[in-house]
């Protein structure tokens, strides 16, 4: 349903994106992961087209996504990691408002608003601002704007970002709810136990290129011996743990190698802000 190739962008001398490519499924959510400043958001802009690449090209069901008139453009949904509302509008009039602006025809409009609120648990706020809302009250509203000319693509730039566990939560549950209705779901994130939860496959992106690409279970088999936790079930003593670290192997009792593990493997530990 989406498909990038050889992506690429730059900003004068800095490459902020070099040769990415990758494809989602219908049904399908695919993880972006990265330190800060690894081009992830770049990359997010040129798959909605919001940004135009220097190099490569995106497609939706097979057709390039083009310049702003590109109609291909109305196939996406764009969840932007800032919350991008009209505090002073309703949430229903916010969404009539992207209905508009994605061609949606008037005449389902209501329906289409209607949809898209149940769809984040929205409807019974429909007619208050966003300027009373929680901030993940926001977060989902910004969602429902996403959805509401039912695309076939959902774009999400860190949408979880200050809401608290019951609002993550909530959100999570309308996107695997997505993805069974044969969405194809692009998710970046910060949080692993997210993609953990969330993600089919994983793309890892560090410095604008990718680092590894796979399933969950495919990277976790990327991890060297000397930097895989052993799986114990149960306490064990002292004596055996100092006998698993002696020979460089990393011990948890319970539990196995997790995204973090893989993700600070391939792109190190050393601070990026």
């Amino acid at each position: 349903m989406l498909e990038a190739r050889d992506l690429a962008k730059s900003y004068g001398n800095v490459a902020a994106v070099r040769g990415v490519s990758f494809a989602v499924r219908p049904g399908q959510i695919v993880g972006l992961l990265g330190p800060n400043g690894a081009g992830k958001s770049t990359m997010v802009s040129m798959l909605c087209g919001l940004t135009a690449p220097d190099g490569g090209t995106v497609c939706v069901g097979g057709e390039p996504v083009g310049d702003e008139a590109s109609a291909v453009k109305r196939r996406i949904g764009l969840v932007p990691q800032d919350i991008a509302l009209f505090e002073d509008l309703s949430a229903r009039e916010n969404l009539r408002l992207f209905a508009a602006l994605y061609g949606v025809p008037a005449a389902g409009t209501p329906a289409r608003c209607d949809a898209a609120l149940e769809r984040v648990g929205l409807a019974d706020r429909a007619r208050e601002k966003p300027a009373t809302f929680s901030g993940g009250m926001k977060r989902r509203l910004n969602i429902a704007c996403a959805l509401v000319h039912d695309p076939d693509v959902l774009l999400l730039d860190e949408p979880t970002v200050g809401v608290d566990p019951q609002s993550r939560n909530a959100i999570f549950e309308r996107l695997e709810a997505l993805r069974t209705q044969g969405k194809a779901i692009v998710y970046t994130t910060h949080y692993m136990e997210e993609a953990e939860r969330l993600c089919d496959h994983i793309v890892v992106i560090d410095h604008g290129a990718v680092a590894a690409s796979g399933t969950k279970d495919a990277l976790r088999a990327m991890l060297p011996t000397a930097a895989r936790r052993v799986e114990i079930e149960g306490a064990i003593d002292d004596a055996t743990v100092a006998s698993l670290r002696a020979r460089g192997l990393s011990v948890r009792e319970t539990g196995r190698a997790t995204l973090e593990d893989v993700f600070l493997h391939l792109t190190g530990r050393q601070l990026r802000d």
